[in-house]
């Protein structure tokens, strides 16, 4: 066996082998997805196109409360400036990243562009139950 070949050989083997953190990386990803359906959701009902109550399980109390706040606010600044193009227009994640603070609590940020800008979002889920809970929301 050449050196050339032996060395095939064992990034073959080195490919084949699972990662590490297979374990952790799916759940990242199972993660990200959860924060980018609730992203895109908490966006629409800041634009009026969705009611907040489609994500009072998703989100703890507190966060609903101020989400369903926030969206009073821009609804009632949207009625105040009648005439003007409407705020939020198809929103779409751009990106999503999420940090693991603990195998049931994880931080992700999420970049979401609409026609006029790009917004962050901020969140901290917690698994509890079987689900994922936003506990904490900040949406710039």
């Amino acid at each position: 066996m050449t050196v050339a070949t032996a060395r095939r050989h064992a990034d073959r083997q080195r490919a084949n082998r699972p990662a590490p953190n297979a374990g952790a990386d799916a759940s990242t990803l199972d993660v990200r997805l959860v924060a980018r359906s609730i992203a895109q959701a908490a966006v629409e009902v800041l634009a009026g196109t969705r009611p907040a109550l489609q994500l009072s399980r998703s989100l703890d109390a507190q966060c609903f409360l101020s989400l369903q706040h926030r969206a009073a606010l821009t609804r009632e600044h949207a009625a105040r400036s009648r005439g003007t193009v409407q705020v939020h227009r198809s929103p779409m994640v751009r990106s999503v990243r999420a940090c693991a603070i603990s195998d049931s609590i994880y931080e992700v940020s999420i970049v979401v562009s609409e026609e006029q800008r790009s917004r962050a979002i901020a969140m901290r889920l917690e698994h509890s139950d079987g689900t994922w809970q936003v506990t904490a929301l900040e949406i710039g």
